[in-house]
């Protein structure tokens, strides 16, 4: 659920060899110009209402993209992590990384784990870096500790994301995800904080990654609160028919009813066909 405070927004952050291929340019210019996004994000995500803002930065996948263009992002992971520490502790964001660390190197753990502890008393913004992340490997890993929980009921579902989310279960639980944003035309969650987002709106844009700013991540959030998140219930000014009885709807209403759902197909799959 959103937290009283602000929200969880997580970004699957799409498009930039696209948007360098575009611009004539090789892969790697397109991840660099994405790093800028990412620092515009991250400065403008508090005055937008985020407290917490997960970033899908290296998906376990990605291992199978060429070698020479994961060693390149992991350099510019390490020296984006170096550099941005001192803004980040000025500006009270606090870094953590989630996924796996034991396939990374040597220096790009020691940067993480520099970046974690110098930034640890940031309360404005957690900044959540998915390194080496695979929602399915996290589950799995978090079904195979179950054992060590001795809760039940909803505390146990509580313990559980905890163990999910990469939490220990004696810190606060980062909460539920809110929004989900996708650039690059692509509709689909590529196996991104699957259990935190089970009641999480999702937005989908054909803006690549590295277009995306201050004023992108404004609209997203601005339509996200236009929205009606129900979890399950119903509005309050719904009537809710007797036991038993289920009028049927008019004949007129039910053309509507079905236009209105092949519009939805229709505007979810359009940017999916533009961005392949």
């Amino acid at each position: 659920m959103t937290a009283p405070d602000g929200l969880h927004v997580g970004i699957i952050m799409d498009g930039n060899g696209r948007w360098a291929a575009r611009q004539g340019n090789g892969r790697y210019a397109g991840h660099r110009a994405g790093a800028r996004t990412v620092r515009a994000c991250v400065r403008a995500a508090p005055d937008c209402g985020v407290r917490v803002l997960t970033l899908y930065a290296f998906s376990t996948n990605n291992w199978k993209r060429p070698e020479r263009e994961v060693r390149l992002l992991l350099r510019l992971f390490e020296r984006h992590l170096h550099s941005e520490i001192d803004e980040c502790v000025a500006n009270g964001v606090r870094i953590q990384v989630i996924g796996r660390r034991d396939r990374l190197g040597d220096s790009l753990r020691a940067a993480i784990d520099t970046a974690e502890r110098a930034t640890r008393d940031g309360e404005r913004l957690l900044l959540r870096l998915a390194i080496d992340y695979s929602a399915r490997d996290a589950i799995l890993a978090a079904a195979e500790r179950i054992g060590e929980l001795s809760s039940s009921g909803e505390e146990r579902r509580q313990a559980f994301g905890q163990l999910v989310s990469g939490q220990p279960c004696e810190c606060q639980p980062v909460q539920d995800v809110d929004l989900i944003i996708r650039t690059g035309g692509e509709c689909r969650l590529s196996d991104f904080l699957l259990w935190e987002s089970a009641y999480a709106e999702l937005y989908f844009t054909e803006v690549m990654w590295p277009d995306f700013g201050r004023s992108e991540l404004r609209a997203a959030i601005s339509e996200f609160h236009g929205r009606e998140r129900r979890f399950g219930t119903v509005p309050a000014a719904a009537p809710v028919p007797a036991a038993g009885l289920h009028p049927a709807a008019p004949a007129s209403a039910a053309a509507p009813a079905a236009a209105v759902g092949a519009g939805v197909t229709s505007v979810a799959a359009a940017p999916a066909a533009a961005g392949t």
